[in-house]
């Protein structure tokens, strides 16, 4: 069976809009903030950001799991891009300031010598992809916390999608927690029979064959899971013809202020990255501290 986020009705503003309007706004903020590297202007974007998801009053007990992943990724990938300065000097500088440098070190077993070069550029860069990344991170929890699932379908269809595409990204919504339902139930079942994932031992190859009795349970459970939806959508002849909804969204005067002001929020961040406004900046006071 198919399970949704965890979905608690609220009386906020947020939840008063129509889902179609804030799906289009959530766009209209994600194409916007990825044309800037400028912190501040970026700043801006995850300020108005948050401000959506306190207004939705979502709680950090509710969010906690997702939080807590995106994280990790999140600041994995800022520390990867540092390291590595991939992606800075193909599009938002192209001189840097150094720092300091540390090493070179060497790898013991095949004799490369790693050096880390700190530069300005490439830490406010890093500073500039991590804020990035957290801004559109709350625009899309706070999507799936604060829209009914039962709407997930008739919204996109609402926004011009034919019925299949409307009803793949209605599953596709599911996917994730009934994905980590299914994982939480396989593991307390092997647990119970003496399977202890605490103790995996070995290199990662031991380790990712020990980790077998979860993974291929929970694979083939959602495989089969997809053949039975496909069964019974079959029956159903979906996709033969034009389908209907058991709900009906209307916009009200709040929903077509918020698509004007995301159609605007848009066309001006366009425009002001095509003007080349919103490259990264760099403090002055930052530069000082290079030699």
């Amino acid at each position: 069976m198919l399970i949704a986020w965890k979905y608690r009705e609220r009386d906020t503003i947020i939840q008063r809009l129509d889902p179609r309007a804030r799906i289009i706004f959530m766009l209209a903020m994600l194409f916007s903030v990825i044309q800037f590297w400028d912190l501040r202007v970026v700043l801006g974007f995850l300020t108005l950001a948050l401000a959506q998801y306190f207004l939705a009053k979502l709680t950090w007990r509710e969010t906690r799991r997702a939080w807590t992943l995106i994280s990790i990724l999140i600041v994995f990938m800022t520390i990867l891009t540092f390291l590595t300065g991939r992606g800075g000097r193909e599009y938002a500088y192209f001189e840097e300031h150094l720092i300091t440098r540390l090493g070179p070190l060497s790898l013991p077993i095949v004799g490369w010598r790693i050096g880390l070069s700190i530069t300005v550029e490439k830490t406010v860069f890093a500073i500039s992809q991590m804020v990035r990344m957290f801004t559109i991170t709350t625009l899309a929890i706070t999507v799936p916390y604060t829209i009914d699932p039962s709407l997930y379908g008739v919204t996109f269809r609402g926004l011009g999608l034919p019925d299949k595409f409307a009803y793949a990204m209605d599953l596709a919504f599911r996917f994730v927690p009934t994905l980590g339902r299914d994982f939480s139930i396989t593991l307390d079942s092997q647990r119970a029979r003496g399977y202890e994932v605490e103790r995996l031992e070995g290199g990662i190859i031991a380790q990712i064959r020990k980790l077998a009795p979860l993974i291929v349970p929970v694979t083939i459970n959602a495989i089969v899971s997809g053949e039975d939806i496909i069964d019974a959508m079959d029956l159903r002849c979906f996709g033969i013809g034009k389908r209907t909804w058991l709900q009906k969204l209307e916009y009200k005067r709040a929903d077509w202020a918020l698509i004007a002001f995301s159609i605007a929020l848009f066309l001006g961040s366009t425009a002001a990255s095509i003007s080349g406004f919103g490259r990264l900046w760099v403090p002055r006071w930052i530069l000082n501290l290079t030699p």
